[in-house]
């Protein structure tokens, strides 16, 4: 939802109307006390002085002609209240921000910081309201701010989906069930004010009965043959009455106006009133009128020029409503009244003049903004850096564009569209390079998992030399193959890393102590091939697992012995070993039964025995479901191998692996059995 961003234009029929004063065309002795209409002799003497004061009307009258006043055209929203006849004119729907946010100030109404079901509650409050009249301002705020949180909302989204850069999709727009209740509350309140603006017409219409009737009877009582002192405080009462009566219909004002100031004067013509009562009223009138150029003068100190010109229009209805001063000063008191308005009214057009100069220099800046985007939308991102780049500056072109203030209302649309269709392309190529770059990510991850597994099947190899060679050769292809996803990233490089480093732990430990210890260990070893093949097997098959075992602990506790014996001494120990076990008939998986059974019998001497079985139990499961992950990853590596020699023995590899892991988890499988039988 999009603000509207309005420029005030203030045409010269906005200002204040001014109705130069005049007096009636009785004698200097008995001139009117209150509203009167000047006479030929005098509207010929006053065409005179139009022509000394231009764009002043040529008589001033308690009101001036309806058509002078409902001609003029207003901003919208700008005026309520102000002028009897104008106010209907302009509604809540008119209301510019600009010019709301002067109304929130000046009625101390500040919505801003509202959420809009807070805005909704007050409005729905507002349309309960009895006097429609009185909170058609409030409801007018309370939509431009709603409207304002809207456009807040969407911009939020967009900006949440900028600052993802582009891996998420902007969701659909949506039915809004807060704006839709908002829009039943305010139909309501448009269908009460239907209602009103009907009830208001019926009252005008009565009102104009009612004054028709006082016209009678004043033309009763200027044909009346009764004392002055009782027509007088009739022709008072009557006037009280006038004022008292409402509004009347637009078509009938200026008619009923002209008919009544006639009868007055008549009235006054007939009474001929004494010079010292006249003087009287003529005086209070201008100490009147003194107050009210006094008050239009203070305006010139008020810096809302919403406010300066609300109470402008008050003070001419004032006023209107006063009767004439005496004729030596009369043309001093409207002179200094008129040139009090002319300045509020030329503050008031410079004002808008400076915010339309705004509102188009927003507009060649948000057009700059539109450029700039543009051109990063030409420019080719063809790696993760420079999108990034990129990217942050449309983010701060977007940050500057929601900086700048509004631009003309007739612009406001055309230009954010062409902003944000700019942003909405770059996005849409941000996006389709990184779904492109996520699946070469993958792709990366699975190789590199390749490498991991090959670099923890080497991982414990004491053939030093080569499997540096393998495994610096796979950090080498690790390097050249690319970013995996993110969140992976840190994972399988430990994974990787751990390997490599328990490799080249193992390496560097043994050729620290080579030097020292492998002429002793040597000799330790050959002892115990001698002591081997000296050994005589009983016929209890346990004791000779364990004998077997322990001879194999002791041969894996003696240490490094030097390289060029080492396969000699290993082969030939292995093979003492394995005659062994041919000879007592003895397996390997046996050989893991009963060790592992030993080790039960251990744990189970333990004062926390219990603890430790469970432990026991849940690293085992742990190796054994990881163990079955493997293998069906390998498993399924071997269905993309293609038909070629090197694949076949790639796959010869993959199937050794497989079938060992597969006797491994039989092992671990078993081991867990005896654990449950604890």
């Amino acid at each position: 939802m999009k603000k509207s961003e309005n420029t005030h234009q203030i045409p010269e029929s906005e200002n204040i109307p001014l109705q130069e004063e005049n007096s009636s065309p009785v004698d200097k002795t008995e001139t009117e006390i209150t509203e009167t209409l000047p006479t030929e002799s005098v509207q010929i003497e006053e065409e005179k002085k139009e022509e000394e004061i231009p764009a002043v009307a040529a008589e001033e009258s308690t009101e001036p002609p309806a058509a002078e006043i409902q001609e003029e055209a207003l901003p919208a929203g700008e005026f309520h209240d102000i002028l009897p006849e104008l106010k209907e004119e302009h509604t809540e729907d008119e209301l510019s921000e600009e010019v709301a946010e002067h109304e929130a100030r000046e009625l101390d109404l500040d919505f801003n910081s509202y959420s809009r079901e807070q805005l909704i509650e007050q409005l729905e409050k507002a349309v309960n309201e009895p006097d429609l009249n009185s909170v058609k301002t409030r409801i007018a705020l309370i939509k431009v701010a709603f409207l304002k949180k809207k456009k807040e909302e969407n911009l939020k989204q967009f900006e949440q989906f900028a600052a993802e850069e582009g891996e998420k999709e902007v969701v659909p727009a949506k039915e809004d069930p807060l704006e839709t209740r908002f829009n039943e509350f305010f139909n309501i309140y448009k269908a009460n004010k239907a209602r009103y603006n009907e009830e208001q017409e019926k009252i005008k219409l009565e009102n104009l009965k009612k004054k028709n009737l006082i016209l009678d009877e004043l033309r009763v009582l200027v044909g009346s043959e009764e004392t002055l002192k009782k027509t007088y405080d009739e022709f008072k009462n009557l006037q009280d009455r006038w004022k008292e009566i409402g509004m009347v219909p637009r078509t009938e004002i200026n008619n009923l106006w002209q008919n009544y100031h006639f009868l007055v004067e008549k009235f006054f013509d007939k009474v001929k009133l004494n010079k010292e009562l006249k003087d009287l009223d003529l005086k209070k009138n201008l100490e009147a009128k003194m107050a009210l150029c006094e008050k239009t003068e203070e305006l010139l100190l008020e810096t809302s020029v919403l406010k300066m010109f609300k109470k402008l229009q008050k003070y001419h209805e004032e006023w209107k409503d006063l009767g004439p001063v005496p004729l030596d000063k009369k043309d001093e008191i409207w002179e200094r009244f008129k040139n009090t308005t002319d300045k509020i009214n030329e503050r008031r057009r410079e004002h808008y003049s400076r915010v339309e100069e705004e509102h188009k220099k927003n507009l060649d800046t948000k057009t700059a903004l539109c450029e700039q985007a543009e051109e990063i939308l030409t420019l080719r991102n063809e790696s993760v850096k420079e999108w990034q780049t990129n990217t942050n500056k449309v983010n701060e072109l977007l940050k500057i564009w929601k900086s700048i203030g509004p631009v003309p209302q007739k612009n406001n649309t055309e230009i954010w569209n062409s902003f944000k269709s700019s942003l909405d392309n770059f996005f849409a190529n941000k996006k389709e390079f990184f779904d492109k770059l996520k699946d070469q990510q993958v792709h990366n991850y699975n190789l590199k998992l390749e490498l991991c597994m090959q670099a923890e099947s080497i991982k414990t190899s004491t053939d030093w030399k080569k499997t540096s060679n393998d495994l610096i050769r796979l950090q080498n292809e690790w390097k050249a193959i690319g970013p995996v996803p993110k969140k992976y990233s840190d994972k399988i490089w430990k994974r990787f890393r751990a390997a490599c480093d328990e490799f080249f732990n193992a390496k560097s430990s043994y050729f620290s102590n080579l030097q020292s210890h492998e002429s002793e260990n040597l000799d330790k070893k050959n002892d115990l091939i001698k002591r081997l093949k000296e050994f005589h097997f009983g016929e209890n098959k346990n004791e000779n697992l364990n004998t077997l075992k322990n001879f194999q602990r002791e041969w894996t506790e003696i240490g490094h012995i030097p390289i060029k014996d080492k396969d000699r001494l290993q082969n030939e120990f292995r093979g003492l070993i394995n005659e062994c076990l041919d000879k007592l008939k003895i397996s390997e998986v046996e050989i893991t039964a009963v060790t592992y059974q030993n080790h039960l019998e251990s744990l189970k001497n333990d004062p926390q025995s219990k603890r430790l079985i469970g432990k026991e139990k849940e690293i085992l499961s742990g190796k054994i479901l990881k163990m079955k992950e493997d293998i069906n990853l390998w498993e399924n590596n071997i269905g993309f191998l293609a038909n070629s020699k090197n694949a076949a023995i790639l796959k010869e590899e993959f199937v050794k692996k497989i079938d060992k892991a597969k006797s491994e988890v039989k092992v671990m499988e078993a081991k867990l059995k005896m654990l449950r039988t604890q």
